[in-house]
């Protein structure tokens, strides 16, 4: 049996089960978690944890459940003893959390990807060498369905298994040789926090091989810097709008927050009276935008991304009004645009009509577990693609938004949509899961 005590209550272990009490960072202090035996390593002075940080050790027979409040999760085991992924949890209210991740070992070299809740990407394929350790720091944003008032938000059946929407912070760590010494997670109420809403093209996509540039763009932003990316798989400005997605947002926005709206590839699906680009279309943004105001944030246009559609050498726009409209709200209101639509066929057409398919869903049958058939989506990118587009996503706030321009981090780098990356030095560790069903809305 071990005694540990996080925020002055005692918890007495004995078997990996917690006997009473329950660990939940939220309102005050923080906790450290000591995932290494090690007794050399001293977890917490390298993080730089304070005094009012209780320190939790976790040996692998910790398993997160409802009474202990933290543990290794997802995974039926954490396997860190065979150099494979595995999560880790803790209870925390909903808000933004800073984490900082101390990655290295005495004994081994470590190649380590860290990732949190719905694999929101921060930092990827850190190497230490043997007795090397590195601190990793970013803020994680943290949400349930629950709303002021007793309301929720109207989440789909799916999404009832996503860690996004669950009522604990969930970090992956994983790479060809994960090397995590210890996770210190604290409540941020300084972070500005940025809020995406939008379609499956900006969701944090759980699973393999599916992935979305809200999900990469984490991993640009410094640690001042929170995004809460709300988007959902299917949904049009209407919808989101219905299911109290803007709703619960704005309800975590403080002044200053951003928001960036980028919708179009479900909305022209819509039709009946009173639909349309410059109708229902423009009236949403325009409500969306007003709301965000009123909470003192400050919105930004995206427009749709194009779909992979080729004639000839060229990329054809297959949204119809739809991006036009969000260029004359975006001028009429005042508000930044960020020109996806544009600078999306610029980087397919760099890449070429067959070699801009390993920027999208394109695998042949057998390539995941369940796949009988080819895969061959036009709309929905992988991991590489997401990245791309994240890059354009970056290089549109540079442009339109300085102001939090001066939030990104050094080693972003320019990108050019006419000199892409090249998708076989990319790096990506693919995480265990995967679903060769297609997001809603395809």
């Amino acid at each position: 049996m071990m005694v540990r005590r996080f925020l002055g209550v005692v918890v007495c272990v004995c078997w990996g089960v917690v006997l009473c009490g329950r660990v939940c960072v939220g309102s005050s202090g923080g906790v450290l978690l000591r995932l290494t035996d090690d007794e050399r390593v001293c977890v917490g002075e390298l993080l730089g944890a304070g005094g009012d940080v209780e320190e939790v050790r976790l040996s692998d027979s910790d398993r997160y459940d409802a009474v202990s409040g933290v543990g290794f999760d997802v995974l039926p085991s954490s396997s860190r003893s065979k150099g494979s992924p595995y999560y880790v949890s803790v209870a925390a209210e909903d808000g933004n959390y800073s984490v900082s991740v101390l990655l290295g070992d005495f004994e081994e070299e470590g190649r380590t990807t860290v990732r949190a809740e719905s694999r929101r990407v921060f930092a990827d394929d850190v190497c230490t060498l043997r007795g090397e350790f590195r601190v990793v720091r970013f803020v994680v944003n943290k949400r349930s369905v629950f709303i002021d008032g007793g309301r929720e938000v109207l989440i789909k059946e799916r999404e009832r298994l996503k860690l996004n929407w669950d009522d604990r912070l969930t970090i992956e760590i994983n790479g060809e040789r994960p090397a995590c010494a210890g996770i210190l997670i604290e409540r941020d109420t300084s972070a500005l926090t940025v809020f995406l809403a939008g379609n499956s093209t900006v969701v944090d996509q759980d699973e393999e091989p599916w992935a979305s540039w809200g999900q990469m763009i984490t991993r640009f932003f410094t640690s001042d810097v929170s995004v809460a990316n709300y988007a959902e798989s299917g949904e049009s400005a209407e919808s989101f709008m219905r299911a109290l997605r803007l709703e619960k947002a704005l309800t975590e926005m403080r002044v200053g927050d951003y928001m960036f709206i980028e919708f179009g590839h479900n909305d022209q699906k819509l039709k009946g009276a009173g639909c349309g680009a410059f109708y229902s279309f423009s009236t949403n943004l325009k409500i969306m935008i007003d709301r965000v105001r009123e909470r003192g944030g400050i919105p930004v246009l995206v427009t749709p991304t194009r779909r992979r559609f080729f004639r000839g050498d060229e990329v054809v726009d297959t949204h119809e009004d739809y991006p036009e409209a969000v260029r004359v709200v975006a001028a009429r209101e005042g508000v930044a645009l960020v020109d996806l639509q544009e600078s999306t066929k610029v980087l397919y057409e760099a890449l070429g009509r067959e070699e801009s398919k390993r920027a999208f869903v394109h695998y042949p049958s057998g390539t995941y577990v369940g796949q009988a058939k080819d895969l061959a989506d036009n709309t929905h990118f992988n991991a590489f693609g997401a990245y791309e587009v994240a890059r354009l996503v970056v290089e549109g706030v540079r442009e339109c938004v300085p102001a939090l321009a001066v939030y990104l981090r050094p080693d972003c780098g320019s990108f050019d949509p006419a000199v892409p990356d090249d998708p076989d030095v990319f790096h990506w560790v693919e995480s265990p899961f995967a679903d060769v069903r297609k997001p809603d809305g395809n």
